[in-house]
């Protein structure tokens, strides 16, 4: 009951506070300028997840190695990129250009092919990608290296005996296993990366939240406008989220007796009682 009535209150206020200001975010929430801010935070979201993600397994491959050299230069940029918020990395690769003017390639110590300065080479668009891309890595490794450590050593010594190459026993039978580990947390992981793109505003790179900046910045409705663009921010996540369910799902099938039901399949089990208790 209290929570009815909380939540009564709640749409109450929203509805009827006119600093909402629901007329002038319904003008703005499919304008141009917005659908830009998406469409360019959908990209960076795919784009540093996939660098995320490949560069994750790799650190993680290394991570395991019995190569003291291999596995410890792993573990230096895990700790790095982990250690340090992701919005001052974003600006570092931002401002790279103070620390170094120009970037060559040449020979170590020696003659110089090519030269470029910084800030031709890494644009806004390029620093967003590597803090973002760079720092998912890093989690992502730690991620994959638990998902290959919940398979079984035993079944790795099996596949081993029967002649299989480490590439193939890790094709065919570790990853299809460490998969049911490493989704659900890939799939957090995600929705984080689609919020966080929203710090590449200080970059600066025009996204969602930089577009909705933008519009305030001449209409001065700054409360209004960080409402629609978390609105859409709330309704990407829940598309995510949705996925990421069926995902799950997919992957827990030969583990789970019965598999989760799926909302549509929950409300059909509703009316069903609901029909046999009247």
């Amino acid at each position: 009951m209290a929570i009815a009535v909380l939540f009564a209150m709640g749409v109450h206020t929203v509805t009827t506070n006119e600093r909402f200001n629901w007329p002038i975010e319904r003008k703005y929430v499919f304008s141009d300028q917005i659908l830009h801010g998406v469409s360019v935070t959908l990209q960076l979201t795919i784009a540093s997840m996939a660098i995320g993600v490949v560069l994750g397994v790799i650190l993680a491959v290394m991570r395991l190695s019995q190569n003291p050299v291999v596995s410890g230069a792993a573990w230096i940029y895990i700790w790095a990129f982990r250690g340090t918020p992701l919005l001052v990395q974003l600006l570092l690769w931002a401002n790279l250009g103070a620390l170094f003017p120009s970037l060559s390639l040449g020979i170590p110590f020696g003659h110089e092919f090519v030269t470029r300065q910084t800030f031709t080479l890494i644009p806004s668009v390029a620093a967003a990608l590597l803090g973002l891309g760079l720092n998912e890595a890093a989690y992502m490794a730690e991620i994959v290296r638990a998902g290959i450590l919940s398979v079984g050593e035993g079944q790795i010594d099996a596949a081993e005996s029967l002649g299989m190459r480490r590439l193939m026993i890790m094709r065919r039978i570790v990853l299809p296993q460490a998969m049911r580990v490493i989704v659900p947390p890939t799939g957090n992981e995600t929705i984080s990366m689609l919020k966080s793109t929203s710090l590449v505003a200080y970059v600066p790179y025009v996204e969602l939240l930089f577009a909705a900046q933008n519009i305030y910045t001449r209409n001065y409705q700054v409360m209004p406008m960080l409402i629609m663009a978390s609105l859409w921010y709330l309704g990407i996540t829940s598309i995510l989220m949705t996925g990421q369910f069926y995902v799950e799902r997919f992957y827990a099938r030969g583990a789970l007796r019965t598999l989760p039901l799926t909302p549509i399949q929950k409300l059909k089990l509703r009316f069903a009682r609901l029909r046999v208790g009247s």
